[in-house]
């Protein structure tokens, strides 16, 4: 082991864990900004309500991709650099969306935007490989609660903006934030050097291999992304019920529902410090069980503001409080592998939400909101069927390293 990495292993500082949580907040935002703004881009360039859906797919599978392609390489390069050419591109695409004349150009900068806004998943890992071994769930939840008030707010500033400044100022004010961002990390974030030795096809090759020998990964992996699909099918389709007759509402009352889906969230980043503890398979079950309920709940609220209030938080709450169970569960797999074993799981997560936005789109279409409240149980029912079902030989197990 190197010098450096004796120096790195368990010294995180709370200015770097801080730097964490805040850049990772404001990067995934970067993937959520169109959501609240998909109606006024279909009008403005005058395309159907299924084809300004596509953007949110795009961005999805532009994250998936990077997580795919990129990420892995955190285990081979020093990650700060990686980091630093992954803002750079991020700016440019942000750059490109703002100035698209055209929906097909538009598609491209959304892909981009997606496919370079995959810091967080190289600052997560980052944060697990310099904690404490027994701080780790603690830690790991602590940024992802940046991660998840990002993912919120950002349609709520996103809305804000795109009501009184128009969507495209909201691509410009992203690409700013990220270079202010890209700058302060340049002098504030850790450098971690790597350990992995082989060639990037020899890299790329190890991904299927810790999903053919960890049981737990693949389970994780699958869970999480049929309750992201329901998270992502949900919030691209609320800006189309709110423009319904029965509320009439716009982007900027979609975005506001971001506020109140950070109750949720923050409650729900309190679950990596029972990860700690253990317990991981019934706190995993009752989570996905309030995703069922929030849909449940959402068939009931059409023209219910209180109602889909309610709904959001119960949904949010049971989806972010799975998705740290489940990275609390995969991060103590392979300690050498933390990159490629969050790639695993990241890259079928966003996969998973890619899919349930495009399904949510096209129930839209065919059967209005009954249609994306049908696909939600759906699929919810589905993950904790599974969970149950695959996932009992982890009740009551401690996760190892925890």
């Amino acid at each position: 082991m190197s010098k450096e990495n004796r120096k790195e292993k368990h010294h995180l500082t709370h200015l770097h864990l801080w730097v964490m949580t805040i850049a990772t907040g404001m990067v995934v935002a970067n993937i959520y900004y169109n959501q609240p703004l998909l109606a006024d881009i279909s009008k403005d360039l005058r395309v159907s309500e299924a084809q300004g859906g596509m953007l949110a797919m795009l961005t999805q599978i532009g994250y998936a991709s990077g997580m795919l392609f990129t990420v892995p390489l955190g285990d081979m390069l020093k990650r700060k650099q990686l980091i630093m050419f992954d803002f750079f591109m991020a700016i440019a695409a942000l750059l490109l969306a703002a100035l698209s004349p055209t929906i097909h150009l538009l598609m491209i900068a959304s892909f981009l935007i997606g496919a370079f806004s995959v810091i967080p998943q190289l600052l997560i890992p980052m944060a697990a490989h310099l904690s404490a071994p027994d701080q780790r769930g603690k830690t790991i939840g602590f940024v992802m609660s940046g991660l998840l008030i990002g993912i919120l707010l950002s349609r709520t500033v996103s809305g804000y903006v795109g009501a009184h400044l128009g969507w495209r100022a909201m691509f410009l004010i992203a690409a700013a934030l990220m270079v202010i961002l890209w700058i302060a990390l340049y002098f504030l974030l850790p450098e971690i050097y790597p350990t992995y030795k082989g060639s990037y096809k020899e890299l790329m090759t190890s991904l299927l291999v810790l999903l053919q020998e960890e049981p737990k990964l693949r389970i994780a992996a699958v869970r999480g992304a049929l309750c992201y699909a329901c998270f992502s099918g949900f919030w691209t389709t609320l800006v189309f019920l709110l423009k319904e007759p029965g509320i009439n509402a716009g982007s900027e009352v979609a975005g506001a529902f971001g506020l109140v889906g950070a109750f949720g969230a923050l409650a729900a980043s309190q679950m990596g410090r029972l990860s700690d503890k253990g317990n991981s398979h019934h706190l995993t079950a009752y989570s996905i069980l309030l995703v069922v309920i929030s849909f449940i709940v959402f068939k009931f609220s059409a023209t219910s503001i209180a109602g889909l209030v309610l709904g959001v938080i119960i949904m949010d709450m049971g989806v972010q409080a799975a998705h740290i169970s489940n990275q609390a569960v995969i991060f103590a797999l392979r300690p050498e592998a933390r990159n490629r074993v969050n790639t695993v799981y990241m890259v079928t997560y966003f996969v998973g939400g890619s899919i349930g936005t495009l399904l949510a789109s096209h129930a839209w279409y065919l059967y209005k909101w009954n249609g994306v409240v049908i696909m939600g149980v759906i699929l919810s029912v589905l993950a904790l069927v599974i969970h149950l079902v695959f996932s009992k030989s982890q009740a009551k197990v401690t996760v190892p390293g925890m």
